[in-house]
């Protein structure tokens, strides 16, 4: 059976969603249909005012709809330390722990010479201009484990050396709470490789 055109062009919509599969843009769709009109219109409207109204930060490139963003305006901050993630949901997930006090310098993307991205396709010009525009005394490195997350480390590595800063990553092991037994070859040789001395 083919839905009503307007039915079949919004689960398209939907489609595009990371995510989302025909099955789940069928039901979001359905859901959405059985709102209530204002309701639609709310969604409707903060989609369009997000798209609207956030732009990057001039400084550190997270998503914000100030400039700079409140992050880099906030006094309370160490300027000293810069945190650099891939994507602005890798920054928030890292501020939920409440354990971070640097600045951020978020590249956007990944190197992945599969997907056509390179080092000139993401924000690493922008971060080499910030150590060397500013007293930076520490660069972490917070990317994901994968292929591409390490090939950017080790490109990043190599080019922060010749600053004379402290570079550390983020430690990556067995979660809490989980069982050494299920973990796989991968992430058990990385909670080894990141060991650090009790006290």
């Amino acid at each position: 059976m083919q839905y009503t055109k307007p039915l079949a062009t919004l689960i398209e919509q939907f489609q595009k969603l990371p995510g989302i599969g025909p099955k789940s843009a069928q039901r979001v769709a359905f859901h959405l249909l059985k709102m209530p009109l204002g309701e639609v219109e709310k969604f409707a409207s903060a989609m369009i005012t997000a798209k609207e109204t956030i732009h990057y930060c001039d400084i550190c490139f997270n998503m914000s709809a100030t400039n700079p963003c409140e992050i880099c305006s906030a006094t309370n901050r160490d300027n000293s330390v810069i945190c650099v993630c891939a994507e602005t949901k890798d920054l928030i997930a890292i501020e939920n722990t409440n354990e971070y006090k640097g600045k951020y310098h978020v590249l956007q993307g990944l190197i992945s010479p599969i997907d056509g991205i390179g080092a000139e396709d993401i924000r690493i010009k922008e971060l080499l201009q910030r150590i060397a525009q500013n007293d930076i005394k520490e660069v972490i490195i917070a990317l994901n484990p994968s292929v591409e997350g390490e090939a950017t480390s080790l490109y990043l590595t190599k080019l922060l050396k010749p600053f004379n800063i402290k570079i550390t990553r983020i430690a990556f092991g067995i979660p809490i709470g989980s069982d050494i037994e299920y973990a796989d070859e991968i992430t058990l040789a990385k909670a080894i490789e990141c060991r650090r001395e009790i006290n």
